[in-house]
This record gives C-alpha cells, structure tokens and sequence, in this order.
C-alpha cells in the first residue's frame, strides 16, 4: 500500500534526517534512517547533489473572467515560459478547455498569452507562453510553492529547499536533498566521503503516464567533472542525490548532448582531467535514461518514492538495474514507507562493475 507524506517531517515530530532509509545492495536490503547515510559510504566515494533551489512557481491568475492557478515551469530558448494551467485551487487538476490566443493576467498585471501546447500540438498539458512583465518578480511576489492534492496544507517555500539550495529556478523541489542537515553534511565529510555539486532546474513533475521529462537547464561545472571521471579511474562509487544530479551527469557523459568527440573506454581509463566519460556542460538537457540508454557514470542513487507511472522508475532502472529497484519498491510498500517530497528516502547501491538488467518488466513485479 503506497502511502503520500502529506506533510513535512517536522510537522511529524522528526528532524529532516529522520526520515527513513532503505538501502538497497544485491546482498540484501537494510531498513534504517536517514542520518545513518555514513555507515553505507565508503572513503572515497562521491555524492554529486544539485544546487538549485525551489521557487514560488505557483500563481494566481485570471483567464477569460474566471480563476486559475498558473505552475511556471520553465523559460525556453525564445524567452517565451513553458506554463501548466489548473484549477483556482492548485491542488485541483489541469486546465483542458485552454486554447492559442489565450491571455492569463497575473496578479501584479503581467500578461500571459498562451501560443502553442507544448512539446507538440496533440499535447493539451503544457504550453509555451510569451509574457509581457517579469514573470520570476510576480512569482518572487505573488508565488507559493507548487503543492499537490496529497499536500492539502501549504507550507511556507523554506520547507521545500535542501541544505545544498543556492540557485534559484526549479519549479518543484529537487527532494532527493531535502533530508541531508549540516551536521549530516559534517559527518559524511568528516568519515571520506567528497560532495560536489551540479545545477538542474527541475521543471513541473505532474506528468501523464507513459510521458517522457521535457527537457531542462543544468551546468556540470568542471571541477565537478574532473572529480567524477577521478573518482570512475580510482573504481571508486559516483552516487547521485537524486533523478536530477543523474540526469545532468548522464547529460555531461553524454557526446550527442555535450558534443564531444572523443570516446570513453572504461572506468579502468587513466589520463589528464576531462578525458573521461564527463565534461563540463552548460545547456538543456532531453535526455532521457532507461532501457534504451543505461546509466555511464553514476554508480548508485539517492532517491525519494515515486509513482509507479512516473518515467523517473526507469531512470532509475537505468542506474540500479530492474531487479533491484523491484526489490526496494517491494519492500518499501509492504514496510509502510512514504512517497512524495516529503516522504522518505532510498539508496540504492548496484555493483559497481556488474551488468545492470535492461529489461523493462518491474513495474508489473511491484504492483
């Protein structure tokens, strides 16, 4: 039985690490909390998370003379802003009756005209904007965070940043981070272990079934990169905080995205800084993990509970292969754990050389 967190874990009575944690290894699953991430990590290992915070992307707008709410996803290269429409309460479902032409007025006058669905006309979900204000200075003072039906009280934007949040610009929370605290941070530094960090502003996250994610913006700095392809050399563990830190080092591994000629032989390579799978990267990713395009880099995952139709289960198939990903959802489901954002929390650990499944049929084996 999947059960949604409808609220923090500190309106539960618990420190944001207190949340649990189950590990997931091919030797055996261990249920434990959070804040004793240290005993699973080795010297050496590399946790990579993402900086970007979570902004007001929530706003109230009017549309043809009635209500709504408008979820800001995301500009585009144009500076038009990929937009969601719903009902006035945002914990209501999606707008269906939009069309081109369309103007949404913001509270503080801007002026939303709503130009085409996006990514493709049959879409009715998504749709690119072009806005006559400054649509981030309505959301900075008119905003509230995104929330779902499952989160029927709202809950101020300091509850949906982690400890690592420094850039503004995702619409949803990149959880994964959000139970790590400075004395968690203290501990994993203190016992080994490196933390770097990527940016991925993460987009809305309601998708239909069977969709795939739009495309983001992320930055894989270099020295990020540098410590990455160190770390594969030396056989050590890349661990991802989450689907977002995955996929911009995936996108940074990635020749067809980052344009990179040169290939990469193996973790066993050696050589000067940046000749190995990653490289430094500043653009938006589409790319998309799963069977078809297993993970390179990341060797193991840090990640909350998602639905079973959210295309993040195949990312993470992707890294952990689907044998152990059924495994954790299994046990996750029967143990009572939570889903959601404010849920709790899975670290999932395959061998670092051993050949992850492709196949696509956990899904069926976990419901």
């Amino acid at each position: 039985m999947r059960r949604a967190a409808s609220r923090p874990p500190e309106a539960r009575g618990l420190a944001r690490d207190g949340v649990r944690l189950l590990v997931a290894t091919p030797d055996g699953l261990v249920h434990a909390r959070f804040a004793d991430l240290p005993r699973f990590l080795a010297p050496g290992d590399l946790l990579v998370v993402n900086t970007s915070a979570t902004v007001a992307a929530a706003l109230p707008g009017r549309r043809a003379g009635r209500s709504v709410t408008v979820h800001l996803s995301s500009p585009l290269e144009d500076g038009t802003w990929l937009v969601e429409l719903r009902g006035p309460d945002a914990t209501l479902g999606r707008v269906t009756d939009a069309a081109p032409g369309q103007t949404v007025t913001l509270p503080g006058g801007t002026s939303l005209t709503l130009l085409y669905p996006y990514p493709d006309p049959a879409a009715t979900r998504m749709w690119a904007a072009a806005a006559d204000g400054d649509v981030l200075a309505e959301a900075a003072r008119h905003g509230r965070p995104i929330r779902y039906s499952y989160v029927p009280q709202p809950w101020p934007l300091a509850a949906y940043q982690s400890v690592f949040a420094h850039s503004p610009g995702s619409a949803e929370m990149p959880s994964a981070a959000r139970p790590f605290t400075p004395e968690l941070v203290t501990a994993l530094v203190s016992a080994g272990v490196l933390i770097v960090p990527i940016t991925l502003h993460a987009g809305v996250a309601s998708l239909e079934a069977g969709e795939e994610p739009l495309p983001e913006w992320c930055t894989v700095p270099a020295a990020t990169a540098e410590l990455v392809n160190l770390t594969l050399a030396a056989g050590r563990r890349v661990i991802a905080v989450g689907t977002t830190s995955t996929r911009a080092l995936e996108s940074a591994a990635d020749p067809a995205i980052t344009g990179r000629s040169q290939a990469f032989t193996g973790p066993a390579s050696t050589g000067p800084a940046n000749t190995g799978p990653a490289t430094a990267f500043t653009g938006r990713t589409g790319l998309v993990l799963g069977a078809d395009r297993p993970a390179r880099v990341v060797s193991g995952l840090i990640t909350g509970w998602h639905d079973a139709e959210a295309s993040h289960l195949q990312l993470l198939a992707a890294v952990a292969g689907t044998a152990l990903v059924s495994a954790a959802y299994q046990a996750a489901e029967q143990a009572g754990y939570l889903w959601h954002e404010f849920g709790d929390s899975c670290l999932l650990l395959p061998p670092v050389s051993g050949p992850r499944s492709r196949r696509s049929g956990w899904l069926a084996a976990s419901a």
